[in-house]
């Protein structure tokens, strides 16, 4: 009611079960008034408004159409098949894009059965695998991590799982295979998209034998891809070459509920939707995100994907979780920090930031070596999975704000 009044203009509030002084969507079952004719649209006409994950800024409505939604169920068809056997759990909200398509909407469409969880806790979710003998999850990376490491997993039967799919967040490929062997399963196959796609615009089919590692998948049927250079805007980057994902097809949103000015910077006068994530193709084309533009740490002209760096660290046996960030040194240069979460069973009280540093040095070129780093209680993330990294920052920027040398134009 607070909420409603807040608004202003909402005339009358429905109510699903019973609430005094409310209209019941159950009275209505009883109504003997002729039955109304309604005209949809189906390319104009809105039929969901998810809001985008707001990790890089404040979430916005995305206008999805009849029309982009089920075309975009019908493209991912055919690679993710379905049918009345298949059991799928859903831990994902069914507000959020990834859950309202690959948790809701395609199980159902064709028939399977769904079982749904409140919320993720790891014990609950692998008694219900064991229990309903579910044959497919549609996760995020933290799950996936999960499965991967946690001694628990170990005390379920997890015999009745044929595939695990992984979207929302990138996913590391070492961490893929180390879940995979784990649990006895192909390879887990990744998917890309983004709310304003309806989501999907890349897979890895269910069927492929050996996709490649890291991979998350390929174009999905009547779709377009480029990937622009990062360095020359406009200009598309070879096979092998990092830059700005762009898409365009039938399951591209309507635009941004009273935002017009954010739609015509997400979308280009030829239809092309600027993610805003970068990736490289291979000839195969096979698509490999690496990261966000937004996110991407400028160090000293070097470009370091957050992503990257978190996929190595969690690879440490100490090391439960990770976040990396860009910061700014005593010098004005913006450097990686980790944001680190011990693991405690096996972490030892003395595992130190030169620790993790001397690890990550080893491994990677010296521009994208770790130069801070801070232990947390958790990485804050999106339901989807997906780390808050503007958070850190925040509270990074409320820390260090009255010390921080300004930034060289």
């Amino acid at each position: 009611r607070r909420a409603a009044e807040l608004v202003g203009g909402i005339e009358e509030i429905f109510v699903c079960d019973q609430a005094d002084g409310h209209t019941s969507i159950l009275d209505m079952l009883t109504t003997t008034a002729p039955e109304p004719m309604i005209t949809i649209d189906p390319v104009q006409d809105i039929a969901a408004l998810p809001y985008s994950s707001g990790t890089t800024g404040i979430p916005k409505g995305v206008m999805l159409t009849h029309r982009s939604m089920a075309t975009n169920l019908e493209q991912l068809r055919p690679f993710v098949p379905m049918g009345t056997g298949a059991r799928i759990l859903a831990v994902l909200p069914f507000f959020h894009i990834y859950g309202l398509t690959a948790l809701m909407n395609a199980p159902l469409r064709t028939g399977a059965t769904v079982v749904v969880l409140p919320r993720f806790d790891l014990a609950q979710f692998l008694a219900a695998i064991e229990k309903h003998r579910i044959t497919g999850l549609y996760v995020a990376p933290p799950i996936v991590l999960a499965l991967a490491k946690h001694p628990v997993v170990d005390r379920y039967d997890l015999s009745s799982l044929e595939y695990v799919v992984s979207s929302a967040a990138p996913l590391d490929a070492e961490l893929a295979a180390a879940c995979s062997r784990r649990l006895g399963l192909p390879p887990v196959r990744q998917a890309y998209g983004m709310t304003e796609l309806s989501p999907g615009t890349h897979v890895v089919p269910l069927a492929a034998e050996n996709p490649p590692p890291g991979a998350v998948g390929t174009l999905l049927p009547n779709t377009e891809m480029r990937i622009v250079s990062l360095d020359t805007p406009g200009e598309d980057a070879g096979t092998h070459t990092d830059g700005e994902i762009l898409i365009r097809g039938p399951q591209v949103m309507k635009g941004y509920l009273g935002r017009p000015d954010a739609t015509a910077e997400m979308i280009d006068a030829d239809g092309w939707v600027h993610t805003g994530d970068i990736g490289r193709v291979d000839e195969d084309g096979w698509l490999f995100v690496v990261d966000r533009v937004k996110e991407l740490i400028k160090y000293k002209g070097y470009q370091v994907a957050p992503a990257e760096l978190e996929a190595l660290l969690l690879g440490h046996a100490s090391i439960a979780d990770a976040a990396v960030i860009g910061v700014y040194d005593a010098d004005g240069n913006e450097v990686p920090k980790a944001c680190l979460v011990r693991r405690p069973s096996v972490a030892p009280v003395d595992l130190t930031a030169d620790d993790v540093m001397a690890y990550v040095a080893e491994r990677v070129a010296p521009y994208k070596k770790i130069r801070q780093v801070e232990f947390i209680d958790a990485v804050p993330r999106a339901t989807s999975g997906k780390i808050l990294r503007r958070e850190l920052r925040a509270r990074e920027k409320a820390r260090t704000a009255p010390d921080t040398p300004e930034k060289t134009p």
